[in-house]
């Protein structure tokens, strides 16, 4: 991509520049996607139960939590570029790490460096976006990325549990390894900076001034709130699915990966919607459509299971409206959060995005530990975390914090 510049000027989209940012932004969700079909193999190799190889997903979504805290600021200081390219190989090291881990410990460490390396892609992609476009093109923008990006997701269970039954667990770091490597190369040659406006060398304090300011702003929180509750809804269901396909139903590893398709799916479906409409429906009514279609999602799924319909489809038949309704909801709702102040987009897509991935990091072991023998507990804390969702509309609605900067 030649002669990239910053807003305000619009830049016409061309589909090298959205092809680069669907690639730095999938290697984190293929991260987190891509062994889960392995985690009950995993277990019984390095000799642990399922609680602990939980931990490999758990503290991989705590250290993309507190990745982005530090990588969107620090892009704001030194560049989206410079930031960007670090992330990628550190994501690379890590994968390697886990590639040749001999014991739990080991594995769980390699996790952690995959992810702070991981987050840069998605903390990143947001940020760059926002310096290259406005306010009302930003939420179809990131739609229209995040739809490309949902096919990781979507392929990454799949492969993953064909490279369990064939070549055992490690297969699947062993290809981590070369999409990170292979997105490297693609940022490396094609990037050029987009932050024209970068933060003095004051860095310490104007990043408490920027945190300060953005903790200060009910709509900021309103939008990081529903976006975390929603993501929160789907990483309990990435933690518990696996347990409930495997071991409660019996099904292989393949089969999940096949099952799990559904969801990415209905993201791809919901973010297409999000790009043709939301410039026009506006962020907040997009996000309320998304809310209540996730709780009519859920509330299908525990009447199926109630009727005694325990069945792959009756648990992701009802994830792929869910995966709908997030399509709707995260757009906008980042779209909203990194809008509030655009002079800090770096920091604000970082605050916005440790919340969204540490709410799944704080719900995933909770649903570890409380599963055994039904999906009741699953299907619980699901809806929980989208009555919390809605809720935080409320702040959403409340009165708008006048934006500086863009």
């Amino acid at each position: 991509m030649n002669d990239i510049t910053a807003a305000p000027a619009q830049p016409t989209v061309k589909p090298g520049f959205i092809a680069l940012l669907i690639a730095v932004s999938a290697v984190s969700p293929l991260g987190i996607n891509m062994y889960l079909p392995s985690m009950p193999g995993m277990a019984r190799a390095l000799g642990v139960n399922f609680t602990t190889i939980q931990l490999t997903l758990s503290l991989y979504l705590g250290a993309m939590a507190l990745g982005q805290l530090i990588i969107g600021p620090l892009s704001d200081r030194f560049g989206r570029r410079p930031v960007l390219l670090i992330g990628l190989l550190t994501f690379v090291a890590g994968s390697v790490i886990c590639l040749s881990a001999q014991s739990i410990g080991v594995l769980i460490f390699g996790r952690i460096v995959q992810a702070i390396g991981g987050c840069a892609g998605i903390t990143l992609s947001r940020a760059i976006v926002r310096d290259l476009y406005g306010r009302n093109q930003v939420a179809s923008m990131i739609a229209y990325v995040t739809m490309g990006m949902a096919v990781a997701p979507m392929v990454a269970p799949t492969i993953g549990g064909v490279l369990e039954t064939f070549f055992g667990w490690r297969a699947s770091f062993a290809f981590l390894i070369g999409f990170g490597g292979l997105a490297l190369l693609f940022a490396y040659w094609r990037l050029r900076e987009t932050n024209h406006n970068r933060a003095s060398g004051e860095a310490a304090r104007e990043l408490l001034q920027g945190y300060g300011s953005l903790f200060r702003s009910r709509q900021f929180w309103g939008y990081t709130l529903v976006t975390s509750f929603v993501s929160a809804m789907f990483f309990a269901f990435l933690a518990g699915a696996p347990y409930v396909m495997i071991e409660l139903l019996g099904r292989s590893p393949a089969e999940y990966g096949f099952y799990f398709a559904m969801v990415p799916c209905g993201y791809m479906l919901g973010n297409f919607v999000t790009g043709r409409i939301a410039g026009t429906m506006g962020p907040n009514r997009m996000i309320l459509a998304g809310t209540l279609l996730s709780l009519a999602a859920i509330a299908a799924m525990a009447i199926a299971v109630a009727s005694g319909l325990l069945h792959p489809v009756a648990l992701f038949g009802p994830m792929l409206f869910i995966g709908v309704a997030n399509g709707l909801v995260l757009p906008s709702g980042i779209a909203g959060a990194v809008s509030v102040r655009p002079d800090l987009a770096g920091a604000a897509s970082g605050l916005s995005g440790s919340f969204q991935i540490g709410f799944g990091a704080l719900v995933a072991p909770v649903v570890g530990a409380a599963l055994s023998s039904t999906v009741w507990p699953l299907i619980t804390i699901m809806t929980i975390c989208s009555l919390l969702a809605i809720a935080s509309l409320a702040l959403v609605a409340g009165p708008r914090r006048p934006a500086t900067g863009n």
